[in-house]
């Protein structure tokens, strides 16, 4: 088992490694799992990435374990609170209370498997007295089994992606078997009482609500108002915050929703320092090493958006996003992305529940596509494609990303010698003007199969075993819907590059 698990670690080393404290020090990175009921407490431990969360007060791991039919399941995993001295590298426990054990180990990922050492008497008189070393050996062979799954989807899923990328693994995923039950059942809402909200500055309009800066609870947030009439894209966009396993450093933080004193829908989210992506790229010039942090946070969040992603028997479905623009996308303080303005995201459930989301795919207003015009994808500008099809919403979001992409590039002074004087420019800005039309984008980018102007040192920017940037930008952009990459290899490819530029 320990074999496994640094299999494992080495493995996804690279994904998530090199993270340190701020006073320099490796932060320590645990198994992270939370329900719904302790989400909000667990993630103030340190900041979370998938199923990894990096500790911001400790160097243990903390694993809170329950006695289910003979067998400790996992009910909370993560960084402990507290700045105690962790006791043992391992996890490892001989006595539980009313069903629990709880172990503190100062590895990482200590906490995704514990050992169990039968010894002292149990603090309860009803229940299992003692655990059996069959159920021990069945613990650890279904985490064995687990985790070889992991080892085996990522190998074959890396070894795809860096030779072809243009097929969605998470839609090839066919052996149903393979995975833990299918849940697409919602999480209970986060329902908070916003009697005491207090709204400070008005920050921006969107598409459905306003956003205003305000204060919940003495923190400072984002707090998303919707008018009365928009209450569906709000439940819309509240269900797709609220899914299993919704928490990912790439998509904005979610706190909870409730209603204003007026009535009005409101959602309260983390806080955007620098605003929208598209304010962001208005009033400051970048850097190469800013635009690479801008870049690989944007594409992880839509990676990590549009997977299949199934931990702790909890499953997040795929989501498409269909209005990925600049000014849906966040700016956090350390210069990083987040996904935001779900208004228009459709869940794509691939299990036999499918029906029980379908107020998301199926409203009267699905005939007709959605989303900012001059991000949308030639298929979509044509209504050439069966919006049912939930590959071709994610296709569409990956054209979008390129755009972002590019958007993003176009402002990098590095890219450019060093000049200082660039200007942001929105996509096909320049060759069709600041507000094109849907004719003007359907002759351009459908039938001459157009796209944004790129300078020609693009095609040599890349490093050893990489590929360049204007490979990525027309491998997101394709005319072909089949041919484009998937969030996930596009990912993949902006990792290979590094912050060492050579025009």
């Amino acid at each position: 088992m320990g074999m496994g698990l640094w299999i494992y670690t080495a493995l996804c080393g690279s994904a998530i490694a090199g993270f340190t404290a701020a006073d320099g020090t490796p932060q320590r990175r645990c198994e992270f799992y939370a329900s719904s009921r302790n989400m909000e407490e667990a993630v103030l431990s340190g900041s979370v990435n998938g199923t990894v969360q990096y500790c911001g007060k400790t160097q243990c791991c903390i694993g809170i374990f329950q006695m289910v039919d003979g067998h400790f399941k996992p009910d909370h995993l993560g960084c402990s609170r507290l700045g105690t001295p962790c006791p043992n590298v391992t996890c490892s426990e001989s006595t539980y209370f009313k069903n629990y054990t709880t172990c503190l180990c100062g590895s990482d990922f200590c906490n995704t498997n514990m050992t169990w050492s039968p010894g002292t008497p149990q603090l309860q008189q009803s229940g299992p007295q003692a655990v059996s070393r069959a159920a021990v050996s069945t613990i650890l062979l279904s985490l064995l089994i687990c985790i070889l799954m992991i080892l085996i989807s990522l190998a074959v899923g890396h070894g795809l992606r860096t030779h072809f990328c243009l097929h969605d693994e998470e839609a090839a995923s066919s052996n149903d078997d393979l995975k833990p039950r299918c849940s697409c059942s919602r999480t209970p809402m986060m329902d908070i009482d916003l009697a005491n909200m207090k709204l400070h500055k008005f920050v921006a309009s969107g598409r459905f609500g306003l956003v205003w800066q305000g204060s919940y609870q003495g923190e400072e947030v984002a707090l998303k108002l919707f008018p009365v009439k928009n209450d569906q894209e709000f439940t819309r966009e509240r269900d797709i915050y609220s899914l299993p396993l919704m928490v990912h450093a790439g998509i904005t933080r979610f706190f909870g929703a409730g209603r204003a004193l007026s009535g009005e829908p409101v959602l309260a989210l983390k806080l955007a320092t620098h605003g929208s992506l598209n304010s962001y790229l208005s009033k400051a010039v970048i850097s190469w090493k800013e635009a690479m942090r801008l870049s690989k946070s944007l594409v992880e969040g839509l990676a990590y958006l549009h997977s299949d992603h199934f931990s702790n028997g909890m499953h997040k479905p795929p989501v498409a996003h269909r209005d990925l623009s600049s000014n849906n996308v966040l700016v956090q303080a350390d210069g990083s992305c987040a996904l935001c303005d779900f208004g228009c995201a459709t869940i794509l459930c691939p299990c036999a529940s499918r029906r029980e989301w379908q107020h998301t795919a199926n409203t009267p207003q699905e005939s007709v596509p959605v989303g900012t015009l001059c991000y949308m994808s030639p298929e979509l500008l044509d209504r050439s494609v069966d919006l049912n099809g939930g590959r071709c919403l994610l296709q569409g979001d990956v054209y979008a990303l390129g755009l972002l992409l590019w958007e993003t590039w176009m402002c990098c002074s590095d890219l450019f010698r060093g000049r200082q004087d660039l200007k942001h420019r929105l996509p096909y800005e320049a060759e069709l003007g600041p507000k094109p039309t849907l004719e003007q984008l359907l002759v351009f980018v459908f039938e001459k199969r157009g796209r944004p102007a790129m300078p020609s040192a693009w095609a040599r920017v890349s490093q050893i075993k990489s590929f360049s940037l204007q490979e990525i930008l027309e491998d997101c952009w394709d005319h072909d819907p089949e041919a484009r990459l998937t969030a996930r290899c596009t990912a993949d490819r902006i990792a290979s590059l590094t912050t060492d530029l050579s025009l």
